[in-house]
């Protein structure tokens, strides 16, 4: 039987009359939950995204007990803790007109503190602490403190709450048979596994009232040995919904699985395949939210019928104003999230503060802000690269003159290099976005000039920015300039072919990037038209989902037609030391599939004829190579700087100009941000 909770969403407008009314900003853990003056921060950081016009805001994850909180200090909510700062949350997104609901999340044996509990004491490779086995009156408990923290939360001032029911957390450790191999009644049959979540949701509505949003987030698609089948999600979206939740949000896929499906390679909409064979069985609002970045994605994604709604976390870290761009018919302005979770999630991941690679104001709102020109400067930018156009358009927008100097014919820099990376193509997408604003805010580009001193000395610049990037660094090896050797400047933006035998000297990010080129001859994809089947295909995903946990039983198939050595003096066990936390993992995996040969602890002693002569470990051996791409460090370019310094003007390095280290665009983007708002 249905439950008709239509009038929660009427005061927000869920009525689906427009788009901004189908999209709900996701949860995310931010870091904020933790600082001194986290809920002051946390209310700058979702007041500026309901201020943009995002409907509903769901929180970071809360605890509903104490054994349920993620790490030794975070929060939980519950009677004996002191909850007054989630006030100046709710507070602020409703002054700016929005919505907020307080995400419930039980971490179970995906928390990091001495108390973990789980539906059984099963190991987990993401957690060296096995969780200890709730009793049955603990699981009664459980509900029970759902339902108080749902009333504590309405109590506070949420406009609801999200009961996390997904990516392997505590409710989906309880509805998989991977976890849990109870005997009580909380184990066995669905039934008895659905008692805990379905018992959560209930409990909430019972003790919230009516007159509540309870949103149940479900796993859609475990993407885990030992998870749910498809008839089993669809039996627990019916439950959650008798049960009196309002919105059932989707996840896709638990923490510890083997398939990306955050990162950048996971083709966009990816999984809405799985979301569409759950809607016809519910009635209540479904929400889509995995790998949706646009609003013309989100949109169809909707009209398709794929699910009612559209949930936003990163792509609404990276543009708090995504709402407010689209109604106002601004796409090309919406600074685009490009799945990197290099500021994101590799922070969050880490214990470190999340923040965005594209937008570093995010979580930050209260320490980096810009003030309108009162008096405009003159500012020349030299270097069109992330960093040059971070400066370049922050300095425009807020009122000084720019005029941007580039060498080659487009801007971009070195994230033209990383578009045609099968995977990062959603590169071009920042690049859309700042050739939007250079020209809202009418700075001067001048392409294909390479800046000289003449130019910038006594023109009338008060400050010069050098964004002037990097050079690649060619190793001291005998023979380097063998016709075998390329640069990974000559194989990625020259198009210089490589042969079928390839050896890359250097395993950094810009060598794996490379391997990734090398095994995919048809190129970077069409973001806009994802090879979904392919995707599934190569990560053995059962796209039918016929089988318990939507596993293909073939497994990961990923076949390449080429030879490839990826070679580093590092030892072995070091590869892929430097790639992003949350997606280098996938990464390193591809490469490892599709047969490239890692080779540690390397001296590389000449190239000739024969190809490149190495020692592993010591031991001599020659690799029979057609082609050698050298990917072994960059050098900063800062060929002006000197001279712009003693002709007496004020110059800043930012990017790779100041440091070279791992062409670090999150670090080249803040830096040009932080300078606007210094000067």
């Amino acid at each position: 039987m249905r439950n008709d909770f239509a009038h929660l969403l009427e005061p927000l407008d869920l009525g689906f009359t427009t788009l901004r009314n189908r999209v709900l900003m996701g949860s995310m853990h931010t870091g904020l939950e933790e600082m001194p003056d986290g809920y002051a921060r946390q209310a700058a950081f979702f007041a500026e995204r309901a201020r943009g016009e995002t409907g509903l805001i769901i929180t970071g994850g809360y605890g509903p007990n104490r054994e349920g909180r993620l790490a030794p200090k975070s929060d939980y909510i519950a009677p004996d803790q002191d909850l007054e700062g989630h006030r100046q949350i709710v507070e602020a997104v409703h002054r700016e007109g929005g919505k907020i609901a307080l995400q419930l999340l039980h971490g179970g044996r995906y928390a990091h503190h001495g108390e973990i509990v789980s539906a059984s004491a099963v190991p987990t490779r993401i957690n060296p602490v096995v969780a200890r086995e709730m009793t049955t009156d603990e699981c009664y408990q459980t509900i029970e403190d759902f339902g108080t923290a749902a009333k504590l939360a309405r109590q506070i001032g949420y406009d609801g709450v999200e009961i996390m029911g997904s990516e392997g957390y505590l409710l989906n450790q309880f509805t998989a048979q991977r976890v849990n191999q109870r005997k009580d009644e909380f184990g066995g049959t669905l039934e008895n596994r659905l008692r805990l979540p379905v018992g959560a949701v209930s409990n909430a509505r019972e003790k919230a009232g009516d007159d509540f949003i309870i949103v149940y987030r479900l796993s859609a698609l475990d993407l885990v040995e030992g998870g749910n089948t498809l008839e089993d999600i669809i039996t627990q979206a019916k439950a959650v919904e008798a049960a009196g939740a309002t919105i059932i949000n989707t996840g896709i896929g638990w923490h510890e699985a083997r398939i990306p499906t955050i990162a950048h390679m996971v083709p966009r909409g990816a999984f809405t395949w799985a979301v569409k064979r759950i809607k016809p069985h519910v009635t209540i609002p479904l929400v889509y939210s995995n790998r949706v970045n646009n609003p013309q994605q989100a949109d169809g994604i909707i009209s398709e019928g794929v699910a009612d709604m559209v949930s936003m976390a990163r792509p609404l870290l990276a543009d708090p104003d995504f709402m407010k761009k689209t109604r106002e018919g601004r796409p090309e302005e919406i600074n685009i999230c490009i799945g990197c979770n290099q500021g994101c999630l590799d922070n969050a991941f880490t214990g470190k503060l999340t923040t965005c690679m594209v937008n570093p104001r995010a979580c930050r709102e209260v320490d980096l802000n810009y003030r309108p020109a009162s008096t405009p400067k003159n500012f020349a930018v030299v270097g069109a690269g992330p960093g040059g156009l971070a400066f370049a358009a922050t300095a425009a927008e807020q009122g000084h003159k720019v005029t941007l100097f580039e060498a080659s014919d487009e801007i971009g820099g070195q994230f033209n290099l990383a578009k045609i990376i099968p995977g990062k193509e959603d590169y071009a997408e920042t690049i859309t976005y700042y050739g939007a604003l250079l020209r809202k805010f009418n700075v001067d580009v001048k392409l294909n000039h390479t800046a000289s001193a003449a130019d910038l000395v006594d023109k009338g610049f008060d400050a010069v920015i050098l964004a002037t990037g990097i050079t690649p660094r060619t190793p001291d090896i005998p023979g380097i300039d063998h016709p075998k050797v390329l640069s990974y400047l000559d194989v990625l933006a020259g198009g210089k072919p490589v042969g079928d035998k390839v050896a890359i000297i250097g395993a950094g990010g810009i060598g794996f990037d490379v391997a990734e080129y090398i095994m995919h001859p048809e190129g970077p994809g069409d973001p806009a038209h994802p090879d979904i089947a392919r995707f599934n295909s190569e990560w053995g995903i059962d796209g039918d989902y016929a089988h318990a946990g939507g596993l293909s039983p073939e497994g990961m198939r990923m076949p390449c037609d080429k030879q490839v050595w990826l070679l580093q003096r590092k030892p072995h066990n070091k590869f892929g030391a430097t790639l992003s936390k949350t997606r280098g993992w996938a990464t390193f995996v591809e490469v490892m599939f599709r047969g490239v040969k890692m080779v540690g602890d390397v001296e590389y002693d000449m190239i000739d004829d024969a190809g490149l002569h190495i020692r592993a470990g010591g031991e001599p051996q020659t690799l029979d190579v057609d082609s050698i791409v050298v990917c072994a460090g960059q050098d900063s370019r800062r060929d002006l700087h000197d001279a712009l310094v003693q002709a007496g003007m004020t110059v800043h390095l930012i990017g790779g100009a100041d440091e070279a280290r791992e062409l670090d665009a999150v670090r080249a983007i803040e830096q040009a941000s932080r300078l606007v708002a210094t000067l």
